[in-house]
């Protein structure tokens, strides 16, 4: 799920060496972490906030397949 996450948010940032995926596992749910560039928030979120949610829809629908809920946070 983290090369996921790495896949999709890497070509859309003009720093991807920054881009970082921290995981964080609890008991019934697992979060990943996103960060990124501070310069590239707004790329990263989108206007309206569409680019986040397509990358949220995306990765909530690869970890459908497990026992856990799968979350994504954006910071900075």
């Amino acid at each position: 799920m983290k090369e996921l996450i790495e896949t999709i948010v890497k070509p859309l940032v003009d720093f991807p060496e920054d881009v970082l995926v921290d995981v964080a596992e609890e008991s019934d749910r697992i979060t990943y972490k996103l960060n990124v560039n501070k310069s590239d928030m707004g790329k990263v979120i989108g206007k309206q906030g569409r680019v986040a949610k397509a990358i949220r829809t995306v990765v909530y629908a690869a970890g459908t397949t497990g026992q856990k809920k799968v979350f994504l946070e954006i910071v900075e």
